[in-house]
């Protein structure tokens, strides 16, 4: 078989001491790896210099070799854009060594070594590596519309939605769960709209009391009430000529709802102390998470005034219904906190990808924002895990993991990747992850992972 340069991979082994035996790791160049050695520090870092590497073997023989563990975590915290498997003697994991493995390492071997556990050890890191350093993590032109990120069939026929109603001029009925982005969608149709040289006013109808809302709309003469010292204008006449944007408008108190519905009427305004007839013209774009229709028959909304608002309606779809989106907007919002601060995770790990898909997102895109968000600052992992997004699965008990246990997790998490990003052809698996074919079933059927499952 003729080999191209994407075949080989790159592969950087560290050793100890010069007097290091080879002959095993030889072996790695004729199973399409591309080998380079350093016999120390200073010459790790000259080959880094010249190449790219996705995975490195540094090589411990002797325990406690203080000089060379500190020159070796210098490499380690200084390339953690590299896969490192850490080969060591047992008796070394009692040791110093251990924690640089649980700090910087992806895998460890335990010397001697055979030459199939290493080319598992290596062949997974260097996938892992491969696919969270791939130009879709590192990609900034997420698919958008509007500025609205989202590719779902849900989010194309609400962008096609948004074209037609942003060439009206007619009220506009936004209904949507908490965190759907209301208030985004509010604005890009006023953005691409005959009015949009003229301002968008927003007013949160649930947030004031109900001895305020009014003046707050219609603005107040001086002297109205106690502690109207100069007249003020409301939100409605501060959006003359462009857009009102009442946000939550199934909260509006229904004496207001009066008030509201006879200036959608009339189109004119009196502030609160004053008898001037002020003449308005705004375009009304109202939003609510409540089901209005519900709260008509309820008597807790008025009819009148809700067919008044709903001339045009969209309906916003719950997150956990765009089918496609959730992993993207999760990898935006990765990508945009992340630029922020030093030791920042490397991207998710595969039961993380699986949790997210799993949450139903009742908080929707809000929900996952700070999800994510609070993942990032928070995590010390290599690669965001379940517990790191608050969606792991809660036990009463919960032991302290051993070396064993935290590669046999990883392990798992690796080939569920490779499995998925090869839609379970187990060939192509099993190249990537550098094993037979036997051994990937083998695998497979520890970790329980058949595509059913």
């Amino acid at each position: 078989m003729i080999l191209t340069k994407q075949d080989i991979r790159r592969d950087l082994i560290v050793f100890q001491s010069k007097h290091s035996r080879i002959a095993l790791f030889n072996e790695l160049a004729s199973h399409q790896w591309n080998v380079h050695i350093a016999y120390d520090i200073f010459q790790a870092f000259d080959l880094l210099k010249k190449y790219k590497f996705y995975a490195g073997l540094c090589v411990v023989e002797k325990c406690n070799d203080e000089l060379y563990l500190e020159q070796l975590k210098k490499l380690l915290s200084n390339t953690k854009n590299i896969n490192w498997v850490m080969g060591l003697p047992k008796a070394c994991l009692l040791g110093v060594e251990s924690r640089l493995i649980a700090e910087y390492c992806y895998d460890y071997l335990t010397l001697p070594v055979d030459t199939e556990h290493l080319l598992f050890a290596l062949g997974h890191a260097y996938g892992m590596a491969e696919i969270t350093t791939s130009p879709y993590k590192k990609v900034t032109d997420f698919p958008a519309n509007y500025g609205i990120i989202g590719n779902s069939p849900e989010m194309k026929n609400l962008f096609k939605r948004i074209t037609k109603v942003s060439k009206e001029d007619s009220s506009v009925l936004i209904e949507g769960e908490t965190g759907t982005g209301k208030e985004l969608i509010a604005n890009a149709i006023h953005n691409h709209s005959s009015r949009a040289d003229k301002p968008i006013v927003a007013i949160n109808c649930g947030a004031f009391p109900k001895d305020l809302i009014q003046a707050e709309l219609f603005g107040y003469e001086k002297g109205a009430f106690t502690g109207a010292q100069q007249r003020r204008i409301g939100r409605i006449e501060s959006a003359q000529g462009g857009t009102l944007f009442l946000d939550e408008i199934g909260d509006l108190p229904l004496s207001q709802q009066v008030n509201l519905l006879r200036f959608l009427q009339e189109k004119v305004i009196e502030r609160v102390g004053g008898t001037e007839k002020i003449p308005i013209d705004v375009r009304i774009i109202a939003a609510t998470h409540v089901d209005l229709k519900k709260a008509v028959r309820a008597g807790k909304f008025r009819e009148d005034l809700y067919y008044r608002l709903r001339v045009l309606q969209l309906k916003i779809p719950p997150l956990r219904e765009r089918d496609g989106d959730i992993e993207v907007l999760a990898w935006y919002f990765f990508n945009k906190f992340s630029n922020q601060g030093k030791r920042k995770p490397r991207g998710f790990s595969a039961d993380a990808r699986y949790s997210l898909l799993q949450h139903d997102w009742p908080g929707n895109v809000r929900e996952l924002m700070n999800c994510i968000n609070h993942a990032v600052v928070m995590s010390e992992n290599r690669f965001l895990t379940p517990a790191d997004l608050g969606l792991e699965k809660r036990y009463k008990e919960r032991g302290v993991k051993t070396l064993e246990e935290a590669r046999a997790e990883t392990d798992r998490e690796t080939i569920m990747s490779i499995l998925q990003n090869t839609g379970y052809n187990i060939s192509h698996a099993a190249e990537n992850l550098g094993i037979s074919r036997v051994y990937l079933y083998r695998l497979m059927d520890k970790y329980e992972l058949s595509p059913e499952k």
